[in-house]
């Protein structure tokens, strides 16, 4: 131990804010478990009691969750906070930028509202476009590949993996309606 160790001070005890935020983290880690259980109680279930179902991924990931959120709160009690980031590619001069925020929000619910009106092809194609153009895409290569994206995922799930997600209005379409 050298002379200068004995006399640095101990870093200074962490923000208000700081903790409040991993507080925060850890209840809705936690709340996103107790949802996922209580949500997996719904999964309509056929077969015996003693084969494995669909609820048991549900059950697992809803139980880690919890365990996960009331780890980091019971973390944050004792004192032990998350390092502060250097953000060494952030620049925190730069204020955000909410109309691309509010862009990617309207995306987001342009897709949500699609899926079941017209189906998985076109509310994802309207996702992935809208996402890359409001990040800066060119327009046309964003879309040419938002149409292809989406297709292959419809493909994949439909023919590949036997999953049917809503076809819309590709519904009797070969390879497209699962």
């Amino acid at each position: 131990m050298t002379s200068s160790d004995a006399t640095s001070p101990d870093p200074a005890p962490p923000a208000r804010s700081a903790k409040a935020e991993e507080y925060v983290f850890g209840a809705l880690v936690a709340a996103l478990g107790v949802f996922t259980l209580v949500d997996a109680t719904t999964i309509a279930t056929r077969g015996s009691m003693g084969t494995v179902g669909p609820r048991v991924f549900p059950y697992a990931v809803g139980a880690l969750l919890v365990v996960t959120g009331v780890a980091a709160i019971v973390a944050t009690a004792r004192g032990r906070l998350g390092p502060a980031e250097d953000a060494e590619d952030v620049d925190t001069s730069v204020r955000t930028d909410w109309v691309t925020v509010a862009k990617l929000v309207a995306v987001l619910v342009a897709h949500l509202a699609l899926i079941d009106v017209a189906g998985w092809p076109v509310a994802g194609a309207v996702l992935f476009f809208g996402a890359a153009w409001t990040l800066g895409a060119v327009w046309w290569k964003a879309l040419v590949v938002a149409v292809v994206l989406a297709l292959v995922v419809q493909v994949l799930f439909a023919a590949g993996l036997g999953l049917s997600l809503p076809a819309g209005v590709f519904e009797g379409v070969p390879l497209l309606d699962g």
